[in-house]
């Protein structure tokens, strides 16, 4: 659950803090740094997220590179003292996951339903495994939100429970035995470390396989089919 601070909910806080820490456009010729490094950060995202994606799926681009700075922020603010991590909680991840993966879907059905139903079932597929693929890849499709939403939830809830057992462990062995508390504490510190290149990474891993699944169900006249994976 979502401690209190002064009666208000942190989850409040910390859904909202995001956005406030965006620096604004500036009216002024030349940027300052933080603008410049967010503008250099956000053109760099969309190139390599949208760049094997056809032209009808470069609308999504605002709300991909909306979402990804969202989860970026919450993930790495989340490992701040006295905050709460929202992305820790399923239910979020999952109303994130589950409408962006069947609004590509519906696209996919909606534009090209018969290339769309053939991703169900692989070409040079003997006769006798057809009606077995086809439950096997009905199955994999519809588990893709709920892999989507896991993943990221187990990734930072396993890292911030293994930061708070260390924490925990480097004040019951400072009174006893300073020398391995010092140890384990610059292990904190590493481990720290590696979480905040998880919570960058597992942004990016989050909003990389929704542009996957966009992808495969936004066809052009030179595009190709994604093979599953």
């Amino acid at each position: 659950m979502s401690p209190n601070l002064f009666g208000v909910p942190l989850v409040v806080l910390a859904l909202v803090l995001p956005w406030l820490l965006l620096p604004a456009p500036s009216t002024r010729w030349l940027n300052n740094r933080l603008l410049t490094l967010q503008n250099w950060f956000i053109l760099r995202f969309t190139n390599q997220i949208f760049s094997p994606i056809n032209q009808g799926g470069h609308k999504w681009a605002a709300l991909f590179t909306s979402l990804m700075i969202f989860l970026l922020a919450l993930n790495i603010l989340g490992l701040l003292p006295y905050t709460f991590t929202p992305t820790t909680q399923l239910s979020m991840n999952m109303a994130f996951a589950v409408p962006l993966w069947l609004s590509t879907v519906l696209i996919g059905a909606r534009n090209h339903p018969t290339v769309a139903l053939s991703h169900l079932l692989p070409e040079g597929t003997p006769t006798l495994l057809i009606p077995v693929l086809v439950i096997i890849e009905t199955i994999s499709l519809f588990i893709r939100p709920l892999a989507l939403g896991v993943r990221l939830t187990a990734n930072l809830t396993a890292g911030h429970l293994l930061i708070h057992l260390i924490a925990t462990a480097v004040f019951v062995l400072l009174p006893l035995m300073p020398t391995l508390a010092i140890l384990t504490m610059a292990l904190l510190l590493l481990l720290t470390l590696l979480e905040a290149a998880v919570a960058m990474i597992q942004a990016y891993v989050f909003m990389l396989l929704l542009s996957l699944y966009l992808q495969e169900n936004t066809y052009g006249p030179s595009s190709t089919r994604l093979s599953h994976g």
